[in-house]
C-alpha cells in the first residue's frame, strides 16, 4: 500500500482504529474519522511515532458536509483518494421491534446507513478522478446469515449496505472502483462489551462461532486491507462473511 492514500471512519477504537493502523504500517497515508478527537490526536501520534503518516479530522458522520470534508483533507494533504474504509456505525435502539421508537429507528439507519451513502457519494467522484479506488462498508452476518431478535433497526442498516454495496459497485466498476462488505461476526470491540455486559452474555455469543471465539480488531483489519489491496483487484460487489462461522452454526 505504499504511496496509496485512505480515509477510515469510526478510527477513534475497535475496527476502525485496527485498520487504520494497519494501512499505514503496510505504508498508506490516512485520514482518521471519528466524533472524538482526543483519540483520533492519540491514534496519529501513535501512527507517525512508528514512521506513518496521518491526519485527523472529527466530526459527525451523519453530515454530508463532514464527508466532503474528510475527501478534500486527503487530496488537498495528500494529493489524491484511493481507498476509504467506511466503518462508523452503532448498535442503536434495541429490543422488541414494536417497542423501537421511530426516531430510534431512524437514527440508527442515519448512522449506519445513510452516512455510508453520503460517505460514497464523494469518495467516488475523488476516486474516479484518479483512475479507481476501493470503498469497503462494515455491515453485519446479523440480517444477512443469522436472525438475531432484538435488533430490528440494526439489521435493517446492515443489510442495507449490502444493497448499496451492489448497486455502487455496478455502477462505478466502469471508473474502475470497486465497492465490497464485510460482514463480521463478534469483535472484541468496546462496542462489544457495552452489549455483553456479563460472562454469560460473552459465553452465549462466543458459542455461537464455529471457532468458538470472538474475532480481535485487528483480524477484522487484514481482511479490509485485503479488499483494499491491489490483491484484490478483481473483486467488487462482494459480502465477505468474516464471522468465524457464525453463519454456519446455531448452536
Amino acid at each position: 500500500m505504499i504511496n496509496k492514500v485512505a480515509i477510515v471512519t469510526g478510527a477513534s477504537s475497535g475496527i476502525g482504529r485496527a485498520t487504520a493502523a494497519l494501512f499505514a504500517a503496510e505504508g498508506a497515508k490516512v485520514v482518521v474519522g471519528a466524533r472524538r478527537q482526543t483519540e483520533l490526536d492519540l491514534l496519529v501520534r501513535e501512527i507517525e511515532a512508528h514512521g506513518g503518516s496521518a491526519v485527523a479530522v472529527a466530526g459527525d458522520v451523519r453530515s454530508e458536509d463532514y464527508h466532503k470534508v474528510l475527501v478534500e483533507t486527503a487530496v488537498e494533504r495528500y494529493g489524491k483518494l484511493d481507498i476509504a474504509f467506511n466503518n462508523a456505525g452503532t448498535i442503536g435502539e434495541s429490543g422488541p421491534s414494536t417497542d423501537v421508537s421511530e426516531a430510534g429507528f431512524s437514527e440508527t439507519l442515519a448512522i449506519n446507513l445513510t452516512a455510508s451513502f453520503l460517505a460514497a457519494k464523494h469518495q467516488v467522484r475523488a476516486m474516479s478522478a484518479n483512475g479507481g479506488g476501493s470503498i469497503i462498508f462494515t455491515s453485519t452476518f446479523i440480517g444477512y446469515s443469522f436472525a438475531f431478535p432484538g435488533v430490528a433497526a440494526y439489521a435493517a442498516s446492515k443489510s442495507g449496505l449490502i444493497g448499496l454495496t451492489q448497486t455502487l459497485a455496478a455502477e462505478y466498476g466502469p471508473q474502475n472502483v470497486r465497492v465490497n462488505s464485510i460482514l463480521p461476526g463478534a469483535v472484541d470491540t468496546d462496542m462489544y462489551r457495552d452489549v455483553n455486559d456479563t460472562a454469560e452474555k460473552q459465553a452465549f455469543v462466543t458459542g455461537l462461532h464455529a471457532l468458538k471465539r470472538v474475532a480481535s480488531p485487528e483480524e477484522l483489519a487484514r481482511s479490509v486491507l485485503y479488499l483494499a489491496s491491489d490483491d484484490a483487484s478483481f473483486v467488487t460487489g462482494t459480502a465477505s462473511l468474516v464471522d468465524g462461522g457464525v453463519s454456519i452454526t446455531r448452536t
